[in-house]
């Protein structure tokens, strides 16, 4: 058991990971959710509610198609230089291996059981 540290100590866990890849990544997740959701009907509709420029928005939503074990890495902090935030919102293929392919393969590695999202017929 480790005792609880001092009242005021910084306790925020040290992390390798990119604040601007993983602010963009919130924001897509976030964005997709309310495509999801129904709360706007088109990208362009959430573009002039949410004030964001329709392309921008459109490069942003890529990042909420990444392999769940790409985002895990990125969120880890241990993706390759190839997947930096302006790759990243490049168009990338939709199939998940090749995705994993495209992007860092060795630094990329696919956990053992991950579906790719061709097997999952989408």
């Amino acid at each position: 058991v480790q005792p609880l540290p001092p009242a005021g100590a910084d306790t925020a866990i040290p992390t390798r990971a990119d604040p601007a890849l993983l602010k963009a990544l919130a924001r897509a997740f976030r964005y997709q959710k309310l495509l999801d959701q129904g709360r706007y009907a088109s990208i362009s509709e959430m573009a002039v509610a949410e004030k964001i420029d329709r392309g921008y928005l459109g490069r942003l939503l890529r990042l909420a198609v990444l392999a769940p074990d790409l985002v895990e890495t990125i969120l880890d902090g241990r993706q390759g230089a190839d997947a930096d935030l302006a790759r990243l919102m490049e168009p990338l293929p939709s199939a998940w291996s090749v995705q994993r392919a495209a992007l860092a393969p060795s630094r990329l590695p696919r956990r053992p059981g991950t579906p790719d999202i061709a097997a999952r017929g989408d």
